[in-house]
């Protein structure tokens, strides 16, 4: 065996020679692995092992060889993936990439592996590897399949098995890094990004292969890890705005793609449940839970194979996850505030909960109904009481309403018909935010077919007319154009 060289030390690709740590699960896969007939189900974060830590498992059982190993990824392979059932006695298969195929194949797999298992097949055993949740996917296609599977959940590492990474690899070159706890802390969990990062101190320090004699690196890690941003930042950062704008940028928005993105970023296991995520940022809701419920984000993935080779959305969990490990060291290292800035959008900070709040009477509502719609679409956060039914339900109606109009929303638009000042509700309203009109809070929008002089102490403040005569779309659109840029000029 020749001298050890820096790139069979700290792989980036493969089995690792010098630095493969066993991850805790280790013993329960081996266990699981040389059990006839019962199916395994390998789930968790890319970059922490996995697939490592299988091929390391079927080469100490002396099966290695004579393993199928296949992949979502490739077409071909797919083909033999769904052909599976038909095929009789096949040995060990390890299919990686789980979540990649499609649901009619999952399916499919999920219902040969349940009868496998009831068989006790010794002719066949399949073992599925794919991110976080591959388990609880499979089992949603076969339910009665929970108890004929070992699903074997991989964490991130711990730091003291990543460090012990660092210190294999260490050893095997022959050097001390002065970096190792920088390193380990970067990683977070995850064997790949510690292999990728002592590899670019090692080569900053221009140590190529074991030094003869054992020699100390000193080198900033900062600057490393800038330098390992800006090379990564050519691969991803277009796809990152690409996703950030979503379909179209809507400056004034709330920017809901990199929130999530962001949300992603800041998440310890490399997936985002997105209605955890909007049950904790309530400030959110409207503009990230229509993205989801509508399918924009499903479509903004799928359509960009860009976007959809580093992260994978599952629809039916309504959760994204990360797929490449330097991805996520990209997107956990970006500047969001001047990311946010140099995309156009005018803020990512919000100090209220929503941006507009609706005051009408209800015989308007098909206006009310049609702000609504185009502020959404424009992804604003609204206050519009029929989509917030189910929680205003059961609670003082008075007491949830009070907050609103009285400072939680950044503007109050209210619609002045002839109908607005005979209702009990719209008064109560219009007390909460009168005073917000010295502040330039609330809009007017005058009915052009209301009594003259029925809004007189309005006319103080600028505001619109909506002019009934007109069709209902075409005169909201000029409205919604108006109020978005005034609250562009509040966030300025």
């Amino acid at each position: 065996m020749g001298v050890p060289l820096l790139e069979e030390v700290f792989k980036t690709s493969g089995v690792p020679t010098f630095t493969f740590v066993e991850p805790s699960e280790y013993n329960t896969l081996l266990v699981s692995l040389r059990t006839a007939g019962r199916g395994v189900v390998i789930e968790g974060p890319s970059g922490i092992g996995k697939t490592t830590a299988v091929e390391s498992a079927l080469k100490r059982l002396g099966v290695n060889n004579t393993v199928t190993k296949l992949s979502a990824r490739r077409p071909k392979d797919v083909e033999y993936i769904e052909a599976l059932p038909t095929l009789g006695d096949v040995g060990l298969v390890l299919v990686d990439d789980f979540h990649k195929l499609s649901d009619l194949t999952r399916a499919a797999l999920a219902d040969y592996m349940k009868t496998l298992a009831d068989e006790e097949s010794i002719g066949t055993k399949i073992v599925v590897v794919g991110i976080n949740k591959a388990g609880e996917n499979l089992i949603s296609f076969a339910h009665d399949l929970v108890n004929r599977v070992d699903i074997i959940p991989f964490e991130s590492n711990s730091n003291d098995r990543v460090s012990q990474v660092v210190t294999l690899g260490s050893e095997a070159l022959n050097i001390g890094i002065n970096v190792e706890d920088e390193i380990v802390a970067a990683a977070q969990g995850g064997f790949y990004l510690a292999q990728m990062l002592a590899r670019e101190v090692c080569q900053r320090a221009q140590v190529l292969d074991r030094q003869e004699l054992r020699s100390e690196i000193e080198v900033s890690f900062q600057s490393v890890s800038a330098d390992v941003w800006d090379r990564l930042a050519q691969v991803f950062r277009a796809r990152c705005e690409r996703f950030c704008r979503g379909t179209k940028i809507r400056k004034e928005g709330r920017a809901p793609y990199l929130h999530i993105l962001r949300w992603l970023a800041e998440g310890k296991e490399w997936t985002l449940s997105l209605r955890d995520a909007i049950r904790q940022h309530p400030g959110m809701r409207g503009s990230v839970g229509q993205v989801v419920d509508k399918g924009y984000l499903r479509e903004l993935i799928e359509k960009d194979p860009d976007i959809s080779q580093v992260v994978h959305y599952d629809s039916s969990a309504e959760q994204i996850t990360v797929e490449d490990p330097q991805f996520i060291f990209f997107i956990r290292n970006i500047p969001w505030k001047q990311f946010a800035t140099d995309l156009g959008f005018l803020g990512v900070e919000f100090a209220n909960r929503y941006d507009f709040a609706l005051s009408f009477a209800g015989e308007d509502r098909t206006v009310a109904e049609e702000i609504f719609r185009q502020l959404q679409d424009a992804e604003s956060e609204v206050f519009y009481d029929k989509n917030e039914q189910h929680r205003i339900l059961a609670t003082d109606i008075e007491e949830y309403l009070r907050p609103i109009y009285q400072s939680e929303a950044r503007m109050v638009l209210v619609l002045l018909s002839r109908s607005y000042p005979k209702k009990v509700w719209t008064k109560f309203e219009s007390d909460q935010f009168k005073e917000r009109f010295k502040t330039g809070d609330v809009v007017p929008i005058w009915f052009s077919d209301a009594p003259v002089g029925l809004f007189d102490e309005t006319l103080r403040v600028g505001g619109l007319t909506l002019d009934v005569a007109l069709p209902v779309a075409q005169e909201v659109e000029r409205i919604v154009k108006i109020v978005l840029q005034k609250l562009g000029d509040m966030r300025q």
